[in-house]
């Protein structure tokens, strides 16, 4: 695997200098944002000169682009919302050759009206569902003329809080498209040992095959989010599993601060040597 992180985890602005920092802390691969361009993350247009330095400097600092992010609320109960959201990521996915990825990806929403990763009861309801799949409908045709892949991340505050229903809309949607985006510590908020194994299990089992990128953030005792490798995340665990599934893409990491990516990236790569030699 691929050891990559956040390109919005740094501080820098400019394709090159953020690459160069993603290569400085120890990264092989970044998820870029195109905030680090100083433009919004999901723009209503991108200049070519703009995208083509993202390549550029990956070329020039050997830090590969998995992906780009294009998260919006899928299911935001305004439709004008939502259209706007889908203009925009078609503007993203006309750039995605430029920037040098075939990946964006995704969120899948919430019917929160002001925090696209904050649960809501009305998550859970056939009408989200529907609304989910015909905007996921809609993408997969982007993908299709860009000739890119979508990743959805299961997320507990998400329409797909889960594997099982990463898998329902897998099946559902039928499209080569579609991949995803595997993060153990969206897959449970507090939970023990043995229930958190259970889940990298049943998640790695059900969507193993298409799995695009895994990510690589933590959880502590009490729920909230941490540092990979300062939690409760069993990431040999995880790895293992993945790699046992045939799984050989970018391992993202997120959630740190720029001053624990270097400690964070020793960390993991001590876990995938570590898996190699099992």
């Amino acid at each position: 695997m691929q050891l990559g992180i956040f390109a919005k985890t740094f501080t820098a602005t400019g394709a090159l200098p953020v690459l160069r920092a993603v290569a400085d802390a120890g990264y092989a691969a970044a998820q870029f944002n195109m905030a680090c361009l100083g433009l919004p993350s999901m723009p209503d247009s991108i200049e070519p000169d703009v995208t083509r330095s993202v390549a550029v400097a990956s070329g020039q600092t050997r830090v590969s682009i998995a992906a780009v992010s294009g998260t919006y609320n899928m299911i935001h109960p305004d439709r004008l919302v939502r259209d706007q959201g889908l203009a925009r990521l078609e503007v993203l996915a006309a750039s995605c050759a430029d920037i040098g990825t075939r990946l964006i990806t995704l969120c899948t929403g919430t019917r929160d009206v002001q925090d696209q990763w904050r649960w809501h009861p009305d998550n859970d309801s056939e009408a989200a569902w529907s609304d989910l799949c015909t905007e996921m409908e809609a993408a997969t045709a982007i993908a299709e003329r860009f000739d890119i892949e979508l990743g959805i991340e299961p997320e507990l505050a998400n329409v797909v809080s889960g594997a099982r229903a990463a898998r329902r809309l897998l099946d559902e949607m039928n499209s080569t498209r579609l991949r995803i985006v595997l993060d153990p510590a969206n897959l449970f908020e507090v939970a023990d040992k043995g229930e958190r194994h259970r889940l990298i299990d049943e998640a790695v089992g059900l969507l193993a095959g298409e799995i695009g990128l895994a990510h690589a953030k933590d959880r502590n005792v009490d729920g909230s989010f941490a540092a990979a490798g300062q939690g409760i995340i069993d990431f040999p665990h995880f790895i293992g599993r993945l790699k046992a599934a045939g799984f050989d893409g970018p391992l993202i990491t997120h959630g740190l601060t720029e001053a624990e990516a270097p400690e964070v990236g020793a960390f993991l790569r001590g876990v995938l040597e570590e898996s190699g030699k099992a």
